[in-house]
């Protein structure tokens, strides 16, 4: 099984690490600048729970040097994605699924979600539905992304909080390549869950990313501070209550309240 990480930055290259350790499929990674030279030097190094891993994955930056996958793990930015998407477009198959580990709305958020809005291509995200066209949503696994991470210093990712990353089809199926990318990633001692309604861990890590993320930058202050905070935890609130009622007008009911998410950030 060939699996291939695009961006093996915070997120890409934990996930690399873990499956390269595993050793049950052929790892390869697509990266760039320093971070690619140390790579090549010394093996991307894992730093998690007091052990150190050093793992020798492909590297490359020209993805077209590696050939169709079997899954393709999408860790760029989603700023980056349209630029990327040409280079990913070459690592496809005739059945490469594409797995993006992406914060944020994707491009393929409508794609058979149902309901009125079903295949509607989302011109704030993927603008002239670019995306859509080079990167089919019929070949994503959907993946909400859990850990936190970070590149430390080139060639050393450094992993500090949960190993948990949900999966989902975007049609709520158990299909069988969900299944098996599923049973990859626990092999590699991750948590990857198939959910049937994916959009709705979406949305209550989008809670999150929108207010928590938002008011820790203007305030430049740590998320415990934010939520300690009379103040702040009030405007939080008002912000995850307006796009809860986002997402309920999309057909999504979220599987916990606003005060639920805030006790589960605190802690």
């Amino acid at each position: 099984m060939k699996v291939c990480v695009f961006g093996a930055g915070a997120i890409g290259g934990y996930i690399a690490a873990r499956l390269s350790s595993a050793g049950d499929a052929e790892v390869s990674c697509v990266a760039r600048g320093p971070h690619l030279a140390a790579m090549k030097a010394n093996g991307l190094t894992l730093r998690s729970g007091g052990e150190t891993l050093v793992t020798h994955p492909r590297l490359t930056d020209d993805a077209r040097e590696l050939g169709p996958q079997d899954f393709v793990v999408i860790a760029v930015k989603a700023h980056s994605l349209p630029a990327a998407a040409p280079s990913i477009q070459s690592l496809l198959g005739a059945h490469t699924a594409l797995v993006p580990a992406i914060n944020g709305v994707p491009w393929w958020y409508f794609y058979k979600s149902g309901g009125p809005w079903e295949n509607t291509r989302l011109q704030s995200v993927d603008p002239g539905g670019k995306l859509w066209d080079l990167l089919p949503p019929s070949r994503v696994i959907g993946c909400i992304v859990y850990p936190a991470t970070d590149v430390v210093t080139p060639g050393v990712i450094e992993h500090t909080y949960s190993n948990r990353f949900d999966l989902g089809e975007p049609d709520g199926s158990k299909s069988e390549r969900a299944q098996r990318f599923s049973q990859l990633m626990i092999g590699a001692g991750l948590r990857a869950p198939v959910r049937a309604r994916i959009r709705e861990n979406l949305w209550v890590k989008l809670w999150g990313n929108l207010s928590f993320n938002m008011i820790c930058a203007l305030t430049r202050s740590p998320l415990d501070a934010v939520i300690a905070n009379p103040e702040t935890r009030a405007v939080a609130r008002t912000m995850m209550l307006e796009a809860q009622g986002i997402a309920e007008k999309l057909g999504v009911t979220l599987p916990l309240d606003v005060d639920a998410r805030i006790a589960g950030a605190a802690e």
